[in-house]
């Protein structure tokens, strides 16, 4: 066994002595994640104009929260977001908002 200190080594398997896993994204900012989810309905659009449907879906969401002061409903929003990722090619636009809004909204 080796008594190495490798350290505080960064990357996502927080591997070392002091790596700790941050949750932090509770309660996102909606203006953001509004803007993020129409930037991924348009690029829906360019890329894969079938799925155009599920980033409209997950605009409402956040449009029905704006509008009533509710969280918005991530059930849906993790459904629609699901159905882009079976879909979306790696490297693409799509794919990449897709991500962007599951990590921020934890899902």
């Amino acid at each position: 066994m080796s008594s190495y200190n490798i350290g505080n080594v960064n990357g996502p398997a927080h591997y070392g002595d002091h790596g700790q896993t941050q949750i932090n994204h509770a309660n996102p900012d909606l203006p953001t994640m509004m803007d993020l989810a129409a930037r991924l309905t348009d690029t829906l659009r360019a890329e894969y104009p079938e799925l155009v449907r599920q980033g409209e879906i997950i605009q409402a969401q956040f449009q029905e929260s704006a509008e009533d002061g509710l969280p918005p409903n991530r059930g849906r929003i993790r459904s629609a977001l699901e159905t882009i990722a079976i879909a979306a090619s790696a490297g693409t636009g799509s794919l990449a908002f897709t991500q962007q809004l599951l990590t921020a909204l934890g899902l």
